[in-house]
């Protein structure tokens, strides 16, 4: 999907005129955006601290396996024993692994709901930024972008108002 969208940029571009002098042409970076932005950095925080619980459980599940892994590691252990602590062990990496995933999944999803209103807060700046500056192309998330074209730190200055 992302493909097409550099096809039509690198198209849109070669289709402009050369002598084109007074073509303004911008980039911003949304990787940037999410990570630098007072409202993400707050959405992160607060996504950090609704799932610390999981987390920890997940890291207590971790303690308790590492613990299983060094008693089965003893040699002297009877064999009622490592077959107790074998069942324990794989009984943990089941509930390690569902718990994982569905934490994984759950965060995501929360993460994609909160940063949809960031994104969208971005694109209204940055609308906001073209129409003003008189900007021809603003592009997304390229490979190489020459510092000039960045639009990236005025809409992050417009996003901490």
């Amino acid at each position: 999907m992302r493909m097409w969208k550099w096809w039509l940029a690198v198209l849109l571009f070669a289709a402009l005129p050369v002598h084109a002098d007074d073509f303004k042409m911008g980039f911003i970076n949304t990787e940037r955006i999410y990570r630098e932005a007072a409202p993400a950095i707050a959405i992160q925080k607060r996504l950090d601290k609704e799932f610390s619980d999981r987390r920890s459980e997940l890291k207590k599940i971790e303690k308790r396996a590492k613990e299983l892994e060094g008693l089965m590691a003893k040699s002297d252990l009877n064999p009622d024993d490592r077959k107790r602590y074998e069942r324990e062990y794989a009984a943990l990496d089941r509930d390690y692994r569902a718990k994982g995933r569905e934490l994984s999944e759950d965060f995501n999803q929360r993460r994609n709901e909160e940063f949809a209103s960031v994104q969208e807060r971005a694109y209204r700046a940055l609308r906001e930024i073209a129409e003003r500056e008189q900007y021809d192309l603003v592009l997304q998330d390229a490979v190489y972008v020459n510092p000039k074209f960045d639009l990236t730190p005025k809409v992050l200055k417009a996003l901490d108002k």
